[in-house]
C-alpha cells in the first residue's frame, strides 16, 4: 500500500470512528461537528477558506463550505457527514472501527457517505489555488438521514454557489440526473368512542381509517396514471402504508386511529400540489360521516429533482463514466443544490445497496477510479 493510499484510509477511519448519527428518535440523535472539524482542518491545511455554518444554535450540528481558488463558476463536490443509526450486534466487526477484509472497507458510513471525503480530498489535493481559474468547493452538511436541515439552511442562505455540483453518494460512480421526492404524513382520524352492542352509541374511527385507505389506494392509482416514468426502475410514483394504530378493545367502538404513510413522486409532479389534493379528499371524506379528519407532516418535504440529460454536467459524467445517466428511487440533497442554480448530478463510489444495513463496506477498487474521475471534473469546471 503506497503512502498516499495509507493517508486517504487513515482519514477514513478517523471520520468512520467519529460518530456522527442523525436521526428522528432523540435517543439516537447526535451532532456532526467532531466531523466537521476533522475536515476543515484536513482542509484547511491544504490551503482551502475554511467556514463553518452552524445548523443548529448550540453548533453541534453544522455544514462546511470550504473552498480553494476564487471567482464566479468552479465546482462543488457535496456530501453528507451524518449516518443513520446502527444495531452492533449485528456487525461482524466494530461499526465504529474502519476494518479492511477481502478487498473492502467496512464501517458504518464507509460508503453512505464518509468514505466520499477521504477521495474528495485526495482529487484536490492535486491542484493549488493557484492552477485554478475557478473555484473548488468541497461541502459537507449536517442531517442528511434525517431533516435535510443542513441542506435547507444552504439553500436559505443562497450559498455556495458554482457552475455545477456533484452529490458523491453511493452510485458505483454511475452518475444520476434524476430522483423521486419524499413526504411523511400521518392521517388521523377522530370519532366518538362508545359501547360496542350499539353502533348509534359512538362514531367508529376505524371505520373512517377503512375509507380513508381505500381512497389512498385509489388516489396511488391516479397518480401513477398522471406521473409515471419509465425511465425509473419504479415507474409510478409509490404511496406505501406504513403503520397504523387506533383503538383499545374489541368491545368499545374506536375513538381514534393515526395512519402514517410516505409518498414518493416522480419528477413532473410537485409536492405542495399533491399534498392539497390529498387535504381535499380527507376533508371530503370527513363531512358526510361526520368524523374529523387531520393531515399532518412527520417530515420536510424533498422535491422530486431531475437534471436535463442536455445538460453540461450529464454529458460530461456520461462520457468521462461511459455510463448513461440514471434514475434512483431513493432522495438526496440534489434539488436543494439546484436551487442555488447550479447544474446537479449525484455520482459517488460505492453501492447505494449497502447502505443503511450491519456491514457496509465500500470496495477498494473504487478508490483509485473515483479519485481520477474528480480529477477530471475539477480540471473541466476549475482550470
Amino acid at each position: 500500500m503506497s503512502q498516499f493510499e495509507k493517508h486517504v484510509f487513515d482519514q477514513l477511519r478517523q471520520l468512520v470512528g467519529t460518530p456522527s448519527v442523525s436521526s428522528t428518535d432523540p435517543g439516537w440523535d447526535q451532532g456532526n461537528r467532531a466531523v466537521i472539524d476533522l475536515l476543515a482542518s484536513w482542509l484547511s491545511d491544504m490551503g482551502f477558506q475554511v467556514e463553518i455554518q452552524n445548523v443548529t444554535a448550540d453548533g453541534n450540528k453544522a455544514n462546511l463550505i470550504a473552498t480553494l481558488g476564487s471567482g464566479p463558476g468552479g465546482l462543488v463536490l457535496a456530501g453528507h457527514t451524518d449516518t443513520v443509526p446502527f444495531d452492533e450486534g449485528r456487525w461482524q466487526s466494530d461499526p465504529l472501527a474502519l476494518t479492511e477484509r477481502d478487498n473492502r472497507l467496512y464501517g458504518l458510513g464507509s460508503t453512505d457517505m464518509k468514505g466520499f471525503f477521504p477521495l474528495a480530498i485526495a482529487a484536490a489535493s492535486a491542484f493549488t489555488a493557484d492552477d485554478l481559474q475557478q473555484p473548488l468547493i468541497l461541502l459537507a452538511t449536517a442531517d442528511e438521514e434525517s431533516s435535510m436541515n443542513g441542506a435547507r439552511q444552504l439553500a436559505a442562505a443562497g450559498r455556495p454557489k458554482a457552475r455545477a455540483a456533484i452529490i458523491g453518494e453511493p452510485t458505483s460512480m454511475v452518475p444520476v440526473r434524476m430522483h423521486k421526492g419524499i413526504m411523511m404524513e400521518a392521517v388521523r382520524v377522530t370519532g366518538r368512542a362508545g359501547h360496542s352492542s350499539n353502533p348509534d352509541l359512538g362514531n367508529s374511527a376505524l371505520e373512517g381509517m377503512h375509507a380513508v385507505m381505500s381512497d389512498l389506494m385509489a388516489y396511488r392509482q391516479e397518480l401513477a396514471a398522471r406521473f409515471s416514468n419509465d425511465f425509473f426502475r419504479v415507474a409510478a410514483p409509490t404511496l406505501n402504508l406504513g403503520c397504523i394504530h387506533g383503538g383499545d378493545s374489541p368491545n368499545r367502538i374506536c375513538g381514534s386511529a393515526e395512519l402514517h404513510f410516505d409518498l414518493r413522486l416522480t419528477p413532473g409532479g410537485d409536492n405542495a400540489t399533491v399534498r392539497a389534493e390529498l387535504e381535499q379528499r380527507m376533508q371530503a371524506l370527513a363531512t358526510p360521516r361526520g368524523l374529523d379528519i387531520e393531515l399532518r407532516s412527520l417530515i420536510n418535504q424533498v422535491e422530486p429533482f431531475e437534471q436535463s440529460a442536455q445538460s453540461e454536467l450529464v454529458q460530461l459524467a456520461e462520457k468521462l463514466t461511459g455510463h448513461t445517466a440514471e434514475a434512483v428511487a431513493f432522495a438526496t440533497e440534489a434539488a436543494f443544490l439546484q436551487q442555488l442554480g447550479m447544474e446537479t448530478i449525484v455520482m459517488g463510489p460505492g453501492s447505494i445497496d449497502r447502505a443503511h444495513q450491519p456491514d457496509e463496506y465500500l470496495e477498494l477498487e473504487q478508490i483509485q477510479p473515483c479519485i481520477a474521475l474528480l480529477q477530471q471534473c475539477i480540471r473541466h469546471y476549475c482550470l
